[in-house]
């Protein structure tokens, strides 16, 4: 089947717009075409990609303010702060979390033991 490259574009960017998508995956659930050929469409570090995702960042920007908005109000506090915690930055998840331990593997320990 063929795919119409500007069509399919236009329907991934309404389909952000209409159903307030978070994540690339979501995209690709809405759009009739596969993952493989969205990505041959729109390639890492494309325009239209990179026009994707400041759409989906948007969208995760106004839920984060309504959320907030609503925690303040303590409206269903536990399903919010799921939510929050999905489509939040790694800054904001640090600081939800009491505990928080990073798991990158680049970090220096240096271990001293003193003689008794």
């Amino acid at each position: 089947m063929a795919y119409d490259k500007e069509k399919i574009y236009k329907q991934a960017e309404q389909a952000v717009k209409d159903n307030d998508l978070f994540f690339i995956e979501d995209i690709v659930a809405f759009i009739p075409c596969s993952k493989p050929t969205f990505y041959e469409f729109f390639p890492i570090g494309s325009n239209e990609l990179n026009n994707l995702k400041d759409l989906l960042e948007q969208n995760k920007i106004k839920k984060k303010a309504e959320i907030r908005k609503k925690l303040f109000k303590s409206e269903k506090a536990a399903e919010l702060l799921a939510l929050y915690r999905l489509i939040c930055t790694s800054e904001e998840h640090q600081k939800l979390n009491q505990q928080y331990v990073e798991h990158s593997g680049n970090a220096n320990i240096n271990i001293k033991f003193e003689s008794v």
